[in-house]
């Protein structure tokens, strides 16, 4: 179950509008290549970027890094609910990417990670200054033909600041 402070985290970046305010203030690019947030809750997190002339690469088809970004977010999101209202000072950062391209991507992608209990179990664990735990955030990217267009395996690095 949510605590408040997640709850409210969630709620306001659900909001259109103070998401495009933080992706103004903080990912300009997500802004520019229409990346949105449209569900999250402690079973998912979906994200999705339209397929417009910006996001496009010479083969007609959306630009890996564009798909890459929408994919981050997925996992992003749940990981930043996870990390609201706990008590200690918690650094995080992606330290490993990995990719599967399985289709061009030739329309809006939907990408759906699954993993907030990870985030959540991973961020419970740690107890001490310089704790460190990592959490491998698997997220897939559908077309609107319900094609898997795209896996993306986040690694995310946890540690308690001193």
């Amino acid at each position: 179950m949510l605590s408040k402070q997640q709850r409210k985290f969630r709620d306001d970046f659900l909001s259109p509008l103070k998401q495009r305010l933080f992706y103004f203030n903080n990912l300009p690019m997500a802004l520019i290549s229409g990346i949105r947030l449209i569900y999250l809750d402690e079973e998912k997190s979906i994200t999705e970027v339209p397929f417009r002339w910006c996001n496009k690469n010479p083969f007609k088809s959306m630009y890996f890094a564009v798909q890459s970004m929408a994919a981050e977010l997925s996992t992003a999101a749940p990981a930043l609910m996870a990390l609201k209202g706990k008590g200690e000072n918690i650094a995080f950062i992606i330290v490993d990417v990995k990719a599967e391209f399985l289709k061009k991507a030739q329309s809006k992608i939907t990408f759906s990670c699954l993993d907030y209990g990870k985030f959540e179990k991973a961020i419970s664990s740690l107890d001490k200054s310089n704790d460190t735990v990592a959490v491998t955030a698997k997220t897939v990217g559908k077309d609107t033909d319900n094609d898997d267009v795209a896996i993306f395996y986040f690694t995310w690095s946890f540690k308690i600041r001193s």
